[in-house]
């Protein structure tokens, strides 16, 4: 046994595993997608492209894509304009009580995203929390669930640390003497974060919207439970499909959000990259 051929047989075990949870699951969704769906069975005898030609052009289908993306666009920009002080404290701060604001950050995630999503029920219901203390204030009553705000409030604060981590990250490769740098030569708080910090932390800004962006697309327990049927999201069709034996149908459209998915993320990448080297 040669040396050049240990590092192969070192990573077996693990492409392996990868062939068998990952490479093997979406070639059956891949080679699903193209049989004829069926009511009774999985599956119909023989080949199709119908499902993809419903997909892609029925307008049902295609609008249920547009606002699964809309909302994963108004998910992402929130939580970047939520997450970056919160940022840009954590980094920055040199107080005692910044592990402790780092564990709030990351205490959401050891919560399940079902139990958070049945939190926010309690508190947006329409006898939830926030509405029996505007009934106390002789307030009236707002539809805070059943509807997008709802959905993009929970989703929110579930992808929150996902946004917050990789700008801390960031933020914090930032070398501070740059800050100290151009304040010396007599620019303003906001010049150096327009022309120093912001430019610097764009590669964290890049990571987290792409994380959350691809996390809000494939989002189902939350709109599920918040939208109760009155938000369409691609997902939530998909496992209507499912639920009506339409597996073929289903597999089509899990395949056309994670290709809308990629093209958007591979424009948004090419667009952010072509920003970092403008502003370098």
């Amino acid at each position: 046994m040669t040396g050049a051929n240990r590092p192969w047989l070192l990573a077996l075990p693990v492409l392996a595993v990868v062939g068998a949870f990952l490479v093997a699951p979406y070639l059956n969704i891949v080679l699903m997608s193209f049989r004829v769906p069926s009511t009774t069975q999985a599956y119909a005898p023989g080949f199709t492209l119908d499902n993809y030609a419903k997909s892609l052009f029925d307008w049902l289908y295609i609008e249920a894509l547009l606002d699964t993306a809309r909302l994963a666009v108004i998910v992402t920009v929130s939580c970047l304009i939520l997450a970056y002080p919160v940022a840009f404290h954590l980094a920055r701060t040199t107080s005692r009580w910044r592990g402790v604001l780092y564990s709030i950050v990351l205490s959401p995630l050891l919560v399940g995203v079902v139990i958070r999503s049945f939190g926010w029920i309690i508190l947006l219901a329409n006898n939830g929390v926030v509405n029996q203390a505007l009934r106390s204030y002789d307030l009236p009553r707002m539809q805070l669930m059943y509807n997008e705000f709802g959905v993009i409030l929970a989703l929110v604060h579930i992808f929150l640390p996902f946004m917050i981590l990789p700008l801390m990250g960031a933020i914090q490769g930032i070398d501070p003497r740059l800050e100290e740098a151009a304040r010396s030569l007599g620019a303003g708080r906001g010049t150096v974060f327009r022309r120093v910090i912001l430019p610097l932390s764009l590669p964290g800004i890049q990571s987290g919207c792409i994380l959350v962006f691809i996390l809000a697309c494939g989002s189902y327990i939350t709109p599920a439970l918040l939208g109760a049927g009155r938000v369409h999201t691609t997902t939530t069709m998909v496992v209507q499909m499912l639920d009506q034996f339409l597996w073929p149908f289903g597999a089509a459209l899990a395949l056309t959000l994670a290709l809308f998915g990629l093209i958007a993320v591979w424009v948004f990448t090419r667009l952010s990259g072509r920003a970092m080297r403008g502003m370098a």
